[in-house]
Parts: structure tokens; C-alpha cells; sequence
């Protein structure tokens, strides 16, 4: 359908292609293709550096996508579009060309979106002033020789941060840096994570993201970023060099991912593909709802004019479709080949596998991402749940996928705040997940291990408090879960007495170790390891502050300190995970004998020993009140082998964990077991260094302090 030209411009597009979607630039002008099923026209509005507005009508539509050339127009343009159509919410038609869209496909965003009427679908004011532009872009970044570090999923450490809330406040990042792409670039940062010893950053949502109305009505911002308007686009507000135009954000991103790969470091990106900023069916127009709303959204069944929301956000994105799934896939294409990651953690995964209803292993979203030749290389992650019913899928997701294991988190903190359950979900934790994963082709490293993450408690807090308190985010503390896990040792926050300080540090320094010591992929969250608080906030997302923002300042090495403490055990921690493949198996545990080297007797791959001395009897598994338990790992004969075919053998180990409220003896294990035993983590001192002294006794009693944690190495004669 011929649209009719705009004064300002008396000649509609050139014909132009279909595809690609988006613009493209090829050196002498730009094809511009917008999909749209409903619409009756669309135009293209080129802004000016003084604002002033362009329209140019795309007059041709093919297979449904609108496209049309305009010559002369080049990298550095600022865009968007109006659509013309039906208008008629009853139905789910938002058209209305007074509204100003983004691009679906635009690579670099301007500006900011602010709550007016004028972007509300019923107004018939222009909304061209409170929207953000899209941005032409064309960049040849000089990547160099830049290689992925392809860390093996049985060697990867995550670590979750916040671009902005991780370098605001470092004291030796340049101040004009701190809170960039460019800061989390800085020599002092990378040193840090290399210090730490982990593999990869899993970055809090970077796809540019907007604040939500009820947000700015009460003058806060969205933190987080879970609130995506455009999959493209590195969020511009994180760029140190934006003032130079928004090709600059681009190539500001891709020198962090090259710096990132240069110390060995993975990029991980935390995506949202399940809903857009546009919110409910009453939210702003702001792009997907007014160039196709009943195809990029779900709808009722029975009523198109409400959405199904699976998300909590008000609408869920819809990739049963396949425009909208080939989006979602061309995103994710694009910073692979592009901007170089490393692999996504899929924010509210479920969501996006349901079919009609349920969440589907097979649906269309699991085909298209296995069948991908590049997406189906890098690291996929879900967050195997969303809000609506059966949306709880840990477990549940098919190979080639790991997950967060919620189940993981929910046991380890329930065992060390009040010990309640017994030990029967925290061995199957400890070692795997084999519950979860063992049964469909997956492996440990299937399991992302964390005990906190962005939302909920920081690790102090967690350990500090047994409330939220969440009165900053101004919902009078009726947001964030009330399930908390959490044991504060008998005081609410601060301040408190010197032996619940003490008490805190210990707990932990407990929870850590169970972390990096279990099998599968631990995931560690920015600031967890220099004693980060949120002041009992567990859900600021609202809260771009220093209530979220690592306070490098309270850093101190000495161990005596907290930050020093808790910085020392995670090295120690990582450094034993990275020299001993026993502790991070990429293979199930099978319980398989292991003969001892005189071929006297025999142990076993993996054991569970009751403080009693003795393995665990059927009945302890279904103890209550056991709080205490001791995991032996044999490491002479491995169950996989390195790349040469050879068999790995590494040393063995006991680890022992007692949450009770009293010390404890446990009887170690004798012959054939051990000939002895060597501390190499005990929690109960700073740093989790054991104190020096002789060699533990095999057959003898060692005592548990309250709630302590104690690693083993086994001697042999």
C-alpha cells in the first residue's frame, strides 16, 4: 500500500528491500523495513541536531514488512517511526500515527523516555518529545586479535554485577569513568575479578531499558534494568563517551568485552526477552504495541484487548510467532557475532517456553536456540520460572541449558539459618543436583550453585537481618519476598553486640564455602565478598544509590577486617577449586567403589558419614534434626577424562558442615578411608586458614564448632 508523502518531503522512500529488518546504511544512503501485520502505513522521522523532524513515508510493503531508501541518509541519524492503522483497543489495535516508535532493530538509542500523557495510546497529542530516538549506527571496531576465552563449564566461576553500581564509587577508576562500560574496562576492576579468580561477569540488563511511570511519578529510576525497550542496543546511560554520539556507547561496549577477554574473562549478558517496557494494555506506546500489539504481545484467548502476563510486568512478549521469535534470535545473534559475548542468563526463561499455556520443552523458542549454529555455541542460562502457574521449571529445561538452581539456594540457606529439613536435600545440592539433572542427558555443570543473587538479601544482610525492610522503594514495604531463609543471630541489623559480629562473619564465611565447595557452577554476587549491605533492602530495584552501589571504600585486606576476611576465603576458596578438578566434577557421582592402591579394600567415589564415624544409614536421610554432615569426595580415579584421554587423578577430600547450635564431635573416618587428615578451610577462623598443629587422626574425633564449616585433605601412606 502507497503511503502519501510528507511536505517536508515531497518524495516518498526509494523502493528498498524487505530485508534485513531495521536500517542499513550502504555507503550512499539507508534502507530502512519495519514488520507490521496490522499497519496501513508507516514513515520514517529523520530528527535534525536541532530536533526538527523529517517525515518520509516508506511506500512499499512486502510479506508484511514495510521498507522503502532514503539516499543521503547516514550513520548518526536519529529515527523512529509512526504507523498508521486501525485503532481499536477492543480489538488490540494501538495504531496511532501521533505516537513516535522505536525501532525494534535499533542499535544505539538517544534520549530518554518521560512520563506524559502525550505517550498514552487513547491521547491524540504528539508524543515525539517524551520518547527516545533510535540511532543509525555503523562502527568497524578494531577488535584486533581479540579471542573468546571459551572457559570449560566445569571451570567457570560467575560473578553478577552491575555495570553502574560496581564502579560509581572506585576510588581508582577516573571520576568522569566511574559507573561506564569504560570503568568496568579499568585496570584496578579487572584486577580485582582476577584476583578473585573468577571466570566470567554476568552483567545486570545492559539492553537499553527505560523507567517505569510509577517510578518517575515518585522520582525514583528503574535500577536493575529489567525494563527493556530495545534488544539491540547497549544501554546509553552506561557510556562514559555518549556525548560524542551514539556509536560512541557501541564502541565503548565492544573495548569492555575486549579488555574483559584480554585478562580471560567471559561476558555474560542478563537478557529480557519476556516483556518490554510498555507495560500493561494501559502503559505508554512506546514501540512494539503500536507497530503490531496482538503480535508481539499475548493476549487472552477470548479477549484480545487484555494480555496475558506471565511476567509481573504487565504484558509477556510472544515468540510463539515467528517475526517476534526471529527478533529475539537476531538479537542474540547480533552480540554474539558483533558485540563479542560470551553467552545470556534468559531473565524469566519460562515465559518464554510456554506453547498455548504450559511451559514446553519442545515449543518453537527451545527449536529455533538449539538449531542456531552461533547461539547454540555460547553459554545459555535460564532463570527457570516466571509468575504465571507451572511456571516453576528448575530442572526442567532441556540439554544444552543450565539454570539457576532456586532449589539450591532455598537448601543451602535453609541448613545454615535454622537447620531445618535434615540433610538429604542439601547432599543432593552439594553434589550436583543429580535430582534434577541426572535423568535427561545433563550434567552437574547444569546447576548454576548461588546463595544470593541481585534480588533478594546481599550476603551480610542475609546473615544481619530476618526482615525486609524495603521502606526506600516507597510501596510501604510490601515489595520483595517475605521468604527469606535468613538468620541475623538473634539481632535485627545494626548495630549489634561484638559476638553476633563475630557470629555473622563466620555464617558467612559458612555459606561461601558451601557455595564454592558444591558441585556445579557457582555464581558469586558483586560485593558479597567485601561485606556488602543494602541495609535490609531484598528487592532495590529502584534504588540506584549507595544503598546498591559497592562501597570499594569499606575494602580493607586485613584479614582482621571483614572485607579483608571474606576476600581472603574466596580466594582461598577459588584457588583450591581451580587447582583440584575433584572439587568441581563435570560428571555425575555414581557411588561406585574406588579400590584402595594396596587392593586391600575398597572406598568409594562419593560417601555421606554421620558424625557417628559411620556412613549414613537410610534412616539419617530422613533425620529432621540432623544438622550435621560429612561429604567425602575420592579423587584417584575421576569419572571423566582430560583431552588427551588420560584419566585425572587428583587428591581426596572430607568436607564437614554442622549447623547446630552447639559444637559437635565428629569421629573421621579410619582405614580404608584416610590414614589422616589436613586442614585446608576451616570457617572458623579469618580468612578460613586453618590454625597449624599436627595432622588430624583418621578413626579419631575433631570438634565442630557451632555452625562451622572444616575441608579436609585426605593422607595416604
Amino acid at each position: 500500500m502507497a503511503a502519501q508523502p510528507d511536505p517536508a518531503h515531497p518524495d516518498p522512500a526509494w523502493p528498498g528491500t524487505p530485508f534485513p529488518l531495521g536500517v542499513h546504511w550502504d555507503g550512499e544512503g539507508t534502507n530502512f523495513a519495519l514488520w507490521s501485520t496490522t499497519a496501513t502505513g508507516v514513515t520514517v522521522c529523520l530528527f535534525d541536531d536541532a530536533g526538527v523532524e523529517t517525515r518520509v513515508p516508506l511506500g512499499d510493503s512486502t510479506y508484511h514488512v514495510w521498507h522503502g531508501y532514503v539516499p543521503g541518509v547516514g550513520p548518526g541519524q536519529r529515527y523512529g517511526f509512526r504507523v498508521d492503522g486501525p485503532f481499536d483497543p477492543a480489538r488490540g489495535l494501538f495504531h496511532n500515527p501521533a505516537k513516535l516508535l522505536v525501532d525494534p532493530y535499533a542499535r544505539a538509542i538517544e534520549g530518554d523516555f518521560s512520563e506524559d500523557p502525550s505517550v498514552y495510546p487513547g491521547s491524540g497529542a504528539d508524543s515525539a518529545a517524551c520518547v527516545p530516538r533510535s540511532v543509525l549506527t555503523h562502527d568497524a571496531f578494531p577488535w584486533g586479535e581479540d579471542t573468546r576465552p571459551d572457559v570449560p563449564w566445569d571451570a567457570t566461576v560467575i560473578y553478577e554485577l552491575h555495570v553502574k553500581g560496581f564502579t560509581a564509587l572506585h576510588p581508582h577508576i577516573p571520576e568522569q569513568l566511574r559507573g561506564t562500560y569504560a570503568g568496568l574496562a579499568q585496570p584496578a576492576v579487572i584486577e580485582h575479578l582476577r584476583s578473585l579468580g573468577v571466570t566470567a561477569v554476568e552483567l545486570l540488563p545492559i539492553h537499553q531499558f527505560v523507567s517505569e511511570p510509577h517510578l518517575q511519578r515518585r522520582g525514583l529510576t528503574n535500577y536493575w534494568g529489567y525494563n527493556s525497550i530495545a534488544f539491540f542496543a547497549p544501554h546509553a546511560a552506561y557510556a562514559a563517551t555518549r556525548a560524542g554520539g551514539a556509536g560512541n556507547v557501541v564502541r565503548e561496549f565492544k573495548a569492555m568485552v575486549r579488555a574483559l577477554h584480554r585478562a580471560g574473562i567471559e561476558v555474560i549478558l542478563d537478557v529480557v526477552y519476556n516483556h518490554t517496557a510498555e507495560g500493561g494494555i494501559d502503559g505508554p506506546l512506546l514501540s512494539f504495541r503500536g507497530i503490531d500489539n496482538g503480535s508481539y504481545y499475548r493476549a487472552e484467548q477470548d479477549d484480545p484487548s487484555r494480555y496475558v502476563d506471565y511476567t509481573g510486568c504487565g504484558n509477556t512478549f510472544d515468540p510463539r510467532r515467528p517475526f517476534p521469535l526471529q527478533l529475539i534470535t537476531d538479537s542474540l545473534r547480533y552480540w554474539v557475532t558483533e558485540m563479542h559475548v560470551d553467552g545470556f542468563r534468559f531473565d524469566l526463561a519460562s515465559a518464554l517456553a510456554r506453547s498455548l499455556h504450559d511451559v514446553d520443552k519442545l515449543s518453537s523458542f527451545f527449536d529455533t536456540i538449539h538449531q542456531d549454529p552461533v547461539i547454540s555455541q555460547v553459554k545459555l542460562i535460564a532463570e527457570p520460572w516466571d509468575v504465571g502457574a507451572g511456571g516453576y521449571q528448575v530442572g526442567e529445561f532441556p540439554p544444552l541449558w543450565t539454570e539457576w538452581n532456586g532449589k539450591y539456594r532455598d537448601t543451602v540457606r535453609s541448613f545454615w539459618a535454622h537447620g531445618s529439613g535434615g540433610v538429604q536435600d542439601l547432599a543432593y545440592r552439594l553434589s550436583g543436583s543429580s535430582d534434577l539433572y541426572g535423568d535427561d542427558g545433563r550434567l552437574p555443570i547444569a546447576s548454576i550453585n548461588f546463595v544470593t543473587a541481585h534480588d533478594g538479601f546481599t550476603m551480610r544482610d542475609l546473615v544481619s537481618y530476618e526482615r525486609k525492610h524495603n521502606e526506600a522503594n516507597g510501596e510501604h514495604n510490601r515489595d520483595g519476598t517475605d521468604d527469606n531463609r535468613s538468620y541475623n543471630g538473634g539481632t535485627e541489623g545494626d548495630p549489634a553486640p561484638p559476638a553476633v559480629h563475630l557470629l555473622r562473619r563466620r555464617q558467612a564465611r559458612n555459606l561461601l564455602s558451601t557455595l564454592l565447595l558444591s558441585t556445579g557452577a557457582p555464581m558469586l554476587v558483586a560485593g558479597d565478598e567485601m561485606w556488602r549491605t543494602q541495609q535490609g533492602n531484598n528487592n532495590a530495584y529502584a534504588q540506584d544509590n549507595e544503598i546498591s552501589w559497592v562501597d570499594w571504600s569499606a575494602v580493607d585486606d586485613a584479614v582482621d577486617k571483614p572485607a579483608g576476611d571474606l576476600l581472603a576465603l574466596v580466594r582461598r576458596l577459588l584457588a583450591l577449586r581451580r587447582e583440584h578438578p575433584v572439587l568441581r566434577q563435570s560428571a555425575f557421582f555414581e557411588g561406585r567403589d574406588v579400590p584402595t592402591e594396596d587392593g586391600t579394600g575398597s572406598t568409594k567415589d562419593l560417601a555421606w558419614f554421620h558424625p557417628d564415624g559411620r556412613e549414613l544409614a537410610s534412616r539419617d536421610w530422613f533425620d529432621r534434626s540432623l544438622r550435621t554432615l560429612g561429604m567425602y569426595l575420592d579423587g584417584r580415579r575421576l569419572r571423566y577424562r582430560n583431552r588427551r584421554g588420560e584419566a585425572i587423578v587428583d587428591d581426596s577430600f572430607l568436607l564437614l558442615l554442622h549447623s547446630g547450635e552447639d559444637e559437635r564431635a565428629f569421629r573421621l573416618p579410619g582405614s580404608p578411608w584416610s590414614d589422616g587428615y589436613e586442614a585446608v578451610i576451616d570457617t572458623t577462623q579469618v580468612g578460613g586458614v586453618p590454625v597449624a598443629g599436627p595432622p588430624l587422626v583418621a578413626g579419631g574425633a575433631t570438634t565442630m564448632t557451632a555452625r562451622s564449616v572444616l575441608l579436609l585433605r585426605i593422607a595416604r601412606r
